[in-house]
């Protein structure tokens, strides 16, 4: 079965308030069966436009993934990361 992944572009826009969404969902995600992969980081945008960070969390399959973005607590937390940064979140079926 495929896994499955949350996808993060984000850059940060007040990098204090920030902190706390990270310190917050970091356990909320690794308890709902995530793994990070990627979390920040040196990155390049070899062509088109990007957020200037990057998160990719993997998950045993794409509905878990799924119930990990919608998971109420997660959604509490995330409204930390709607305000103090700019986002576009992807969940995706890997291959």
């Amino acid at each position: 079965m495929p896994k499955g992944y949350i996808i993060g572009h984000i850059t940060v826009n007040d990098p204090e308030e920030y902190a706390e969404y990270v310190r917050l969902d970091t356990p909320i995600l690794k308890k709902l069966g995530g793994t990070f992969l990627v979390r920040g980081g040196a990155s390049e945008t070899p062509e088109g436009q990007a957020e200037s960070r990057h998160v990719v969390i993997e998950f045993p399959d794409y509905q878990s993934a799924l119930n990990a973005y919608h998971d109420p607590e997660y959604q509490e937390v995330a409204a930390i990361r709607r305000r103090t940064a700019t986002s576009t979140i992807i969940v995706a079926e890997g291959a």
